[in-house]
């Protein structure tokens, strides 16, 4: 059964038209989670691009990144997030690099609103360091691995269409901060960059 959608999720939901909404950020900002979550509610469909280059490559992020490297994992990235954005209005959760990329960003601010999940370095730590599916993260010492991550694409991120706080609150309320948000951004008239 579908759950009632709220007055904040229609009129989000209202202001995107036929929009994406795509989230960016660094590993552990809470982009899946919170883009599920916003999806549900704004009753649009929802995709993670590494879910998705998976599913298409038929290997893991980390094998990807083993067996081709860095750059060509990019190239795919590109291409898998051209053709989610091409494909209908949708609620998209990106990887941690794919907007730090310059073709893949052209693509992201050409095909959606961006909403940048802005964390800082505890919350992420106390995010990712239980898991062992970061291939970023398989250094010496991946705390400082991950603060030098935020000092190089932290810069690149501002560049999002909005910003939200990623805490350590409710999944909730960081949703409907991005709603209030959307909202927000595009009843400014900002919809032409």
């Amino acid at each position: 059964m579908p759950h009632a959608v709220s007055p904040l999720a229609e009129q989000a939901r209202s202001a995107l038209g036929r929009r994406n909404l795509v989230f960016v950020g660094l590993m552990g900002a809470g982009k899946s989670a919170i883009g599920r979550l916003v999806a549900q509610q704004l009753g649009m469909p929802f995709v993670d691009t590494d879910t998705e280059i998976e599913r298409v490559s038929r290997m893991t992020i980390g094998e990807l990144f083993a067996a081709y490297g860095e750059p060509e994992f990019r190239a795919l990235e590109t291409r898998v997030v051209r053709r989610l954005l091409r494909s209908g209005s949708k609620v998209v959760s990106t990887g941690g690099g794919a907007f730090i990329n310059d073709r893949t960003r052209r693509q992201i601010e050409r095909g959606g609103v961006s909403v940048w999940l802005k964390a800082d370095l505890e919350v992420l730590w106390e995010r990712v360091n239980k898991r062992d599916n970061r291939p970023l993260l398989k250094t010496e010492n991946p705390k400082q691995t991950l603060e030098k991550l935020m000092q190089d694409r932290y810069p690149i991120y501002q560049r999002a269409d909005i910003t939200i706080s990623s805490r350590d609150v409710r999944k909730e309320v960081i949703a409907d901060d991005v709603m209030h948000a959307v909202i927000a951004y595009l009843s400014k008239g900002r919809t032409n960059r």
